[in-house]
């Protein structure tokens, strides 16, 4: 006869009793559930039960903590209380293993006295992901398994292995094809014939451990982590479980893991990672709206973005085919397609016979009348109004009366683009970034007259195909590049009151960007923002100069920057001079700048033109704005943000700063928004926390 709590099922197969994690969708191990293992424990104990299995209900075994509750105060039993129950509990404990088992689910599973894995089961410890360290023993129990090395590995990385890997590291013990509850259950019935050892009475692994070779890896592993906190606090934990007995070592995990958790760099994280869920929720998109269906796509363009585009789409199934008015372009971007996929291959990360899958889905032409069978066409062609509107024009009159035209254009009007069709209701943007193929962002631009269902389909389409859809409304730059293009004056600015290139870069890849601004500006090419400045009637004296003297970044050895023939950077006294002679013919006296001012006078211009965004509803919440920066411009997860950023210093000082910098520079630019100024007058913020956001 089985028992059903709400959160547990409770079954008893003579002898031993299974305890089956019933928490739908992914078992997460909620409060309540918690309290019902540590209760069923008990139970078959009083029962005289001689073993126990843990598995768990629905497509896996567990996911691990529910993250709100994280960020909340928990009653006990704690997810360490509870393993400690299981580590006590009198007789052989099994965990069977399905699905997935990630962070605490994993850790449950390390607690037993065996684990049995279903093939194709998933294992992970992902927590530094979200700024936290395994904190239920993972640091403590993972290396008495298989050695702390591994296990270093392992948890730095935070990404699942297979049930099959896990089993030849040595934290599965065996990997199941068949029925793995029956598996389980004769496990634990026949563990006379077992030596079943808790993780936590295993010292082979550990005890006389080579303390150099562990800190040679751990310095290798994290010497690219550029100020996050949390790889070195896994660091310290896995080392204890070398230096210290088994209950110091978790004594001193919980301590860490409360550290972490407490920190401003999981706050970010874990407002990354909700915030990620959130921008999927289309405000105001009526629940009765449903995407067209898209069978086919046509790309128009078939250079570096148009190519990219392409393989997004046939690598995730969908055929597509590019179109260029000259045979020798088309041949050109479909080799490049091709050459990447080869790449891939030849790097081990993709097999030939999905190269030969994805190709047999691209297709080319250089006839427009393709897109009369697409039911999405995407326009990738250069970044100019004039040339959009005739193509667009063309579009209209060849595409199907049902189709979604859709424009990758990173700044032009979207009105202006649809104005030019006689169906401004299928029109809108979808702005790739580049490399198409591997950025996840995708801006979907909606213009005045896009209908739902053509907003729907877009969405849609960048879910198949992998991407990260954030829906932003029509201005010049969109989220973005608006912001990013309003932090360019005091980039200007920065270098002729005192900086050098090296200055501004070096603060902001200390923050935490892969790429200093200005650095980042050589990758592109110069000449892309001298284009859009000359096309909005704006000048930038020092890029401007540095431009002319045909300095455009790596792809000519020279820009802010020199560079070898191996694209590595190094200052150069040429942009110095011209710096200098721009200062001294606007008599500007140079001084020395501090960081701290380097990073205000970068990052704020774009907080306050965030503020705008969200005051013309250009974005729908600030969350989605920091969701574009971190997955389209390299900001990193662990700061959250720039719109979480702000929220860090508060509204009042952001305000201040803000009033500070305009009036110090006369750059109107930096008058705080009114947005800014109510917020500070109200104590308020621009992401409120998860528990406090609308429904």
């Amino acid at each position: 006869m089985a028992d059903h709590p709400s959160y547990l099922q409770h079954e008893r197969h003579g002898k031993v009793h299974l305890l089956r994690l019933d928490n739908p969708p992914v078992n997460t191990l909620r409060n309540e559930l918690r309290a019902q293992i540590v209760q069923a424990l008990d139970v078959a104990r009083g029962e005289g039960a001689t073993g126990l299995v843990i598995s768990g209900s629905g497509r896996m075994f567990s996911a691990g903590a529910e993250l709100r509750e994280v960020a909340a105060e928990r009653p006990r039993p704690l997810l360490p209380d509870v393993l400690a129950a299981i580590e006590a509990w009198p007789g052989i404990v099994v965990a069977a293993i399905h699905g997935n088992a990630y962070g605490g689910g994993l850790e449950v599973g390390l607690a037993c006295h065996a684990r049995l894995a279903k093939t194709g089961t998933q294992l992970a410890l992902p927590e530094v992901k979200r700024g936290l360290i395994p904190g239920a023993g993972g640091t403590q129990r993972l290396p008495r398994l298989i050695g702390a090395e591994a296990a270093l590995k392992m948890i730095l990385a935070g990404d699942p292995v297979s049930a099959e890997e896990a089993r030849r590291m040595g934290f599965i013990d065996a990997v199941i094809d068949g029925d793995l509850e029956a598996a389980a259950l004769e496990w634990a019935r026949n563990d006379a014939r077992r030596q079943f050892r808790l993780a936590r009475e295993r010292t082979e692994h550990v005890v006389g451990a080579d303390l150099a070779a562990f800190d040679t890896l751990a310095a290798e592993l994290t010497k690219r982590t550029r100020g996050q906190e949390s790889p070195l606090r896994c660091v310290e934990a896995v080392r204890n479980s070398l230096t210290m007995p088994f209950d110091e070592g978790i004594a001193a995990e919980r301590r860490i893991s409360a550290e972490v958790h407490a920190g401003e760099q999981s706050r970010a994280l874990r407002h990354i990672f909700f915030s990620e869920r959130e921008v999927q929720r289309i405000i105001g998109m009526p629940a009765d709206i449903r995407p067209l269906p898209v069978a086919s796509v046509v790309v128009i363009g078939a250079g570096t973005m148009g190519g990219g585009i392409a393989m997004s789409c046939a690598n995730f199934g969908m055929p597509v085919t590019v179109v260029e008015r000259d045979a020798g372009a088309l041949d050109k971007g479909l080799a490049r397609c091709r050459a990447n996929w080869q790449r891939t291959v030849d790097s081990g990360k993709l097999d030939a016979a999905e190269m030969r899958r994805r190709s047999a889905l691209l297709k080319g032409s250089t006839s427009l009348d393709v897109v009369a069978q697409a039911d999405l066409v995407i326009e990738a062609i250069y970044e100019n109004l004039d040339a959009k509107r005739a193509l667009f024009g063309e579009l209209d009159r060849l595409a199907r009366p049902g189709a979604v035209l859709a424009t990758n254009t990173s700044t032009l009007d979207i009105d202006k683009i649809a104005a030019a069709t006689g169906r401004p209701q299928q029109v809108l943007g979808m702005h790739f970034f580049s490399p198409a193929n591997v950025m996840r962002l995708l801006e979907i631009v909606r213009g005045k007259a896009t209908s739902f269902s053509a907003l729907a389909t877009a969405v849609d389409v960048g879910r198949r195909i992998g991407k990260l859809n954030v829906v932003v409304g029509n201005c010049d730059g969109f989220v973005g590049n608006r912001m990013t293009g309003k932090r360019g004056a005091q980039l200007e600015r920065l270098l002729v009151e005192g900086c050098l290139p090296q200055d501004i870069d070096r603060v902001m890849e200390a923050y935490g960007m892969a790429m200093g601004p200005l650095a980042t500006g050589d990758l592109a090419g110069l000449d892309i923002g001298a284009a859009v400045r000359k096309a909005r009637g704006t000048v930038a004296p020092v890029a401007d100069a540095i431009v002319a003297a045909g300095r455009l970044g790596q792809k000519t050895g020279a820009g802010y920057y020199k560079y070898d023939e191996n694209r590595k950077r190094s200052p150069d006294p040429q942009v110095e001079r011209i710096i200098l002679d721009i200062a001294a013919a606007q008599g500007i006296t140079r001084r020395r700048i501090a960081d701290q001012e380097i990073l205000e006078r970068v990052l704020l211009p774009m907080v306050n033109e965030g503020a705008r965004i969200l005051e013309e509803g250009i974005a729908q919440r600030a969350l989605d704005i920091d969701v574009v920066f971190v997955n389209g411009f390299g900001w990193p997860a662990w700061r959250g943000g720039p719109m979480f950023w702000a929220d860090t210093q508060g509204a009042a000082k952001v305000c201040e700063r803000l009033a500070h910098y305009a009036d110090a520079t006369g750059d109107a630019n930096l008058t705080p928004a009114p947005l800014i100024e109510r917020l500070a007058a109200e104590n308020g913020r621009f992401n409120p926390p998860p528990g406090m956001r609308p429904a």
